[in-house]
């Protein structure tokens, strides 16, 4: 198994930790031939999504990596990887890949003052989830599955290949959701 970490900005260096707990091989998409690797799944890190759709875009990479995950490749993406693939986002005019039925509001929780921790239900099981300058989920569609909610807001849900969460399960030292993504794909149980 080998998982690609998308690595031109934010918290990518934590999820390969996690990923290296598990047994897991992965490596950093940098550039656009890092795309050529074969790899069984995708993390989209958490990080500031108007700046990483800008360097995908300088660096050629948008619509490639846009193209692997529409033809099936199997993505996890993490509070900005959540904005990059919200099909709208409800507070900026401007949304990105456009992949997962979601709508999404930036910065939900307030600025970097707004950041808390706490503990909750991620597929059953209660998890410790870290957010940061976080987002969630306004509206699903009808095939999105809604895997978590915190103070009534949605914080985690897939679509077919697609796993997003507004917080960063790489931060909290917890391979829970890491696991839900590896067995997403076809690799273990949890």
């Amino acid at each position: 198994m080998m998982i690609g970490i998308l690595a031109v900005q934010g918290a990518f260096i934590e999820h390969r930790h996690i990923l290296e707990k598990l047994g897991i091989q992965s490596f950093e998409i940098r550039q656009p031939k890092d795309l050529e690797i074969p790899m069984d799944g995708l993390i989209l890190p958490g990080g500031e999504s108007t700046a990483m759709r800008k360097l995908l875009d300088d660096l050629g990479m948008f619509e490639p990596l846009k193209n692997l995950i529409e033809h099936g490749l199997p993505t996890f993406g993490t509070c900005a990887g959540m904005i990059l693939l919200a099909k709208h986002l409800t507070n900026q005019e401007r949304s990105h890949m456009q992949l997962m039925d979601i709508d999404v509001k930036r910065n939900a929780y307030g600025r970097q003052l707004g950041s808390f921790f706490t503990e909750d239900l991620f597929a059953g099981k209660q998890i410790p989830m870290t957010f940061i300058r976080a987002p969630y989920i306004d509206r699903v569609g009808p095939d999105v599955v809604i895997l978590s909610t915190v103070g009534g807001h949605i914080v985690a849900a897939q679509e077919k290949k697609m796993l997003v969460t507004a917080f960063h399960p790489e931060l909290t030292g917890s391979t829970y959701v890491h696991e839900y993504f590896l067995q997403m794909i076809g690799h273990g149980s949890i």
